[in-house]
This record gives structure tokens, C-alpha cells and sequence, in this order.
């Protein structure tokens, strides 16, 4: 793999940042135009007994203008607000606690040695209470950079595969990659709901309007009503896959990065594989049931990983495999 400097890929990061803030406005008015369009389809009889449906495009086109505003305000709103209480939406969804300097001398050094190596200010640090080994960096700027670790990984690996990690997740923040996660999670997020809200208002739809409908007038405006619903479902499904497919933004080449970052930062390419080692044999964070956040974790836990989760995240990972990192960190 070709060398890449820090400022080329801290550039790169934030061009895909700006592009992700510029795609995914672009997914969410794409989805709402085709919905206000199929709103807007007209049947037109012939005069001959039959009838076809049009596309009323004036009317389409009146009806988008009048809801841009309120789409992208409720986004723009939705993701400022998500975006700028990132820190505490990680630490809900993990249980994560700050860690200070007297509770754990041992960490804290091993941090403040390496970011005084690389010349970086001191994230803060949080601890997770669980047996299992993850660690993970998160935050958007100065004020919010984070190393995350289990309880687990500081009883498990030793200083040096412990400075590894922490030095792979250095590097995450030295880069700029938790911006584009955090950016990646929210995007995410939003379309998660939508596609959730969606399928809740036809759930809710069969269950108490299913008895309603006494005429054949009734039935075909219940029905009308579903079939709405459903091409809302089928929109906000393509949207939540495109925003899936962001996560390609997110090039699987960012974790080899940081771990030859890591790798350089704690001198030893060996610790940080043995590391990694360790943490594929038993990865998790059992309290943590969000795949977006997980995706922030050094190795994916045990509780994302089926034979399902298996086949796709080939398609939509954005971790390589621990058997390639670990194979690279032996190359040095």
C-alpha cells in the first residue's frame, strides 16, 4: 500500500465530509420528490370506458417548493442538533464514563506519552465497565476528541499492545476519521427512523383502520391510504441504502492507516497485531445494540456478527478483515 502523510489524508477526510453533506441532502429531496410525484398521479379516463394514470407535473413541482422548506429545516435542525451532541449520543448508546488520571494512572500515561510524541493535544479519555476488549476514538474537534476503552482491553493486553491500540485510535482523530463517522452515524440515523415511521403508520394502519372500512368507498380509500404508506416504505428503504452506501466514503483503507499509525507511534508493529489478536478473540461491548455506533469500535463486536451480517459486511463494511490488518502489521 502506497505511503499516504497525515495532512493528505486529514485533506481527503474533510473533501468527503463535504461531500457526504452535500449527498445526502440531495438522497433526502430525491425521496421526497418522488413521493410528492406519486401524490400527484391523476387518473385520466378516455372516454372509452378506460382510464390510465398521469403525471401532473405543475402540480408536482408546486407541491415540492412548498415542502423543501419544511424538509430541510426539520433535517438541517435534526442533524445540527445530533451532530453537535455527538459526544453524549457515543457515551449513551456505550455507557461510557470519563476516566480520570488517579482512577487509572496507567492508561492516562500511556495516552499523554503518545499524543506528546505525535505533537497532538490530550483527547479526553472514557472507560467502558466490560470484560470484553473494544476501544474506540469518536468526537468532532478539539473540545470533543475521545479514546474510548473497555475495562476488559486495560486487564488484558499489556502496555505495549495497549499503546498500539490507543495509538491506532490516535490516529483516527489525527486523520479527521471520527468526523466522518460521527457524520456517517447521523446520516444513517435519520433515514433508520424514517424507514421506522413509516412501517409503524402501516402497522398502525392494518391494526385500527382494517374495521373501518363498511362501503366499498371506505375500502378503496383505506386502501389508497395504504398504498401510499408502502411507496413511503419503499422510498425510505432506498433512502436508508443509499446512506448505507456512504460508509464507502468511509475507505476500508482508513484502518490501515491507523494501525501503521498506531503501529508508528507505539514502535511496535508486532504489539499492536497482537493486539488484535486478542480483541478478535473476544470482542464486544454487550450493552452497546446500535450497528452505527459499532462502527466506530477497533473490531466489531461478537453481537453484530451472524451469517447474514457476515455476507453483507463484505458489501458494506468499512473494516477490513483482522486476519489482512494483522497480516499488513507483520509486513513491517
Amino acid at each position: 500500500m502506497n505511503y499516504v502523510g497525515i495532512h493528505t489524508q486529514q485533506v481527503r477526510n474533510n473533501f468527503k465530509s463535504m461531500l457526504l453533506l452535500i449527498l445526502f441532502p440531495c438522497i433526502i429531496l430525491a425521496i421526497v420528490y418522488t413521493f410528492v410525484a406519486f401524490m400527484n398521479m391523476r387518473e385520466v379516463y378516455d372516454g372509452y370506458g378506460g382510464s390510465r394514470l398521469t403525471f401532473d407535473a405543475m402540480a408536482t413541482n408546486e407541491a415540492f417548493l412548498y415542502t423543501i422548506p419544511w424538509v430541510v429545516g426539520i433535517v438541517g435542525i435534526w442533524f445540527m442538533i445530533s451532530y453537535f451532541s455527538n459526544a453524549s449520543m457515543v457515551r449513551n448508546a456505550t455507557g461510557a464514563k470519563p476516566l480520570e488520571r488517579r482512577e487509572n494512572p496507567r492508561i492516562y500515561n500511556i495516552v499523554e506519552n503518545l499524543t506528546m510524541t505525535c505533537g497532538m493535544p490530550m483527547p479526553k479519555i472514557n472507560i467502558i465497565d466490560d470484560p470484553q476488549l473494544n476501544a474506540f476514538a469518536s468526537g468532532i474537534d478539539e473540545k470533543s476528541y475521545t479514546v474510548t476503552v473497555t475495562t476488559g482491553i486495560c486487564d488484558r493486553l499489556n502496555d505495549d499492545e495497549l499503546a498500539g491500540v490507543i495509538g491506532h485510535e490516535l490516529t483516527h482523530i489525527r486523520n479527521r476519521d471520527t468526523r466522518l463517522l460521527i457524520i456517517s452515524i447521523i446520516f444513517v440515523g435519520i433515514m433508520s427512523t424514517a424507514l421506522s415511521l413509516a412501517v409503524r403508520m402501516l402497522w398502525n394502519t392494518f391494526i385500527y383502520g382494517g374495521g373501518n372500512r363498511r362501503t366499498s368507498r371506505d375500502g378503496k380509500n383505506g386502501g389508497s391510504v395504504i398504498a401510499v404508506i408502502l411507496v413511503a416504505i419503499v422510498l425510505a428503504a432506498i433512502g436508508y441504502f443509499f446512506t448505507l452506501l456512504t460508509r464507502f466514503a468511509i475507505s476500508r483503507k482508513r484502518e490501515y492507516m491507523a494501525d501503521a499509525g498506531g503501529a508508528e507511534l507505539c514502535g511496535n508493529p508486532l504489539a499492536l497485531a497482537s493486539a488484535l489478536r486478542k480483541i478478535s478473540g473476544d470482542p464486544g461491548l454487550g450493552s452497546v445494540d446500535r450497528e452505527d455506533v459499532a462502527q466506530l469500535f477497533i473490531v466489531k463486536p461478537v453481537a453484530f456478527k451472524s451469517e447474514f451480517t457476515n455476507m453483507m459486511s463484505k458489501l458494506f463494511s468499512t473494516h477490513p478483515s483482522i486476519e489482512s490488518r494483522i497480516a499488513y502489521l507483520e509486513q513491517f
